[in-house]
Order: structure tokens, then C-alpha cells, then sequence
């Protein structure tokens, strides 16, 4: 598959004081190409390692709060997170789910349990955030389901 049905893929973490920075990095490296990324010795998207994006911020009690981000555009750092999507333990129901999923925007949101990302496993639940944006000529819902579940089959059978 030389190109991917999607415009960018984003994501984002957040590092509550309680956590460990670097951990939460090594979590969402699991879906952002870069030099600590789990498969960055065989990946061969050289010179498109991503850099994260961090925006400090305050709760609701004054706690630090670092938002850890990535914004993905180049095909090949797309195919990377997607390809990470693609392993998930519940990857059947990932595509059970994918047209409740899929919003009128043709905006996939999935919520990628961090801890297990943080172990290099993918598994459906909370603390990443995974928004792709799926190409659909004609912009129709229907028509980014179908993408969305072609791309992802494709690259679970790789």
C-alpha cells in the first residue's frame, strides 16, 4: 500500500504529576515514529521522526499537567501509527465499533489504553487519544467507514 486514506493522524497523552514523563512518552512512541520508538530500527522512514509536541498546564487544584502531542502528516508516519492501531489486542471489535467511531467529519476517534502502550501493547481504552482523519471523496460518513476499515484490515494482514 504505497499511500493511506488519510489526511493526518493526531494524538495526545496527558502526564499528570503523578506519572512519569518519559513513560508517558515511551506510551504514545508506540504511535509516533521517532528515535525511542519500539520498531524505530526497522523502520526505514528515515529523517521523518516526529517530534512531540509539550504544552505545560494547570488542574483544576494547581497540579502540573504536561500535554504531550504529535501531530502526523507524511504517509509513512501515518502508516507507522496506523500499523500500531492495526496490532491491537481488540482489533475485531476496533472494527465492530469503527461506524459508531467514524464521526460526520470522517474523523476516526479511538482511546488507546496508555499503561498498555506504555508495555508496547495496543489495547482499546483511556489516556491516548488517536484521531485520524480519513479521506472520503464524496466527505461522507459511510464513505470513511469503508476507508477506515479497508486501511486497517490491510495493514493487520501485513
Amino acid at each position: 500500500m504505497s499511500s493511506v486514506p488519510v489526511h493526518y493522524v493526531d494524538l495526545r497523552a496527558f502526564c499528570y504529576a503523578t506519572e512519569d514523563e518519559k513513560r508517558v512518552e515511551q506510551a504514545l512512541r508506540t504511535f509516533v515514529p521517532g528515535p525511542d520508538s519500539p520498531d524505530s530500527d526497522d523502520w526505514d522512514g528515515e529523517g521523518t521522526f516526529v517530534e512531540l509536541d509539550r504544552e505545560v498546564t494547570e488542574g483544576f487544584h494547581g497540579d502540573r499537567i504536561l500535554v504531550l502531542s504529535a501531530r502526523l502528516e507524511r504517509a509513512d508516519q501515518i502508516r507507522y501509527a496506523l500499523a500500531a492501531l492495526a496490532r491491537a489486542d481488540d482489533f475485531d471489535r476496533l472494527l465492530g465499533e469503527l461506524d459508531d467511531r467514524v464521526d460526520d467529519n470522517t474523523a476516526l476517534y479511538v482511546g488507546v489504553d496508555k499503561q498498555s502502550a506504555f508495555r508496547g501493547a495496543v489495547r482499546l481504552g483511556e489516556g491516548i487519544t488517536f484521531r485520524a482523519k480519513i479521506e472520503a471523496y464524496p466527505a461522507k460518513r459511510e464513505t470513511a467507514v469503508g476507508n477506515a476499515r479497508e486501511t486497517l484490515e490491510s495493514l493487520r494482514a501485513s
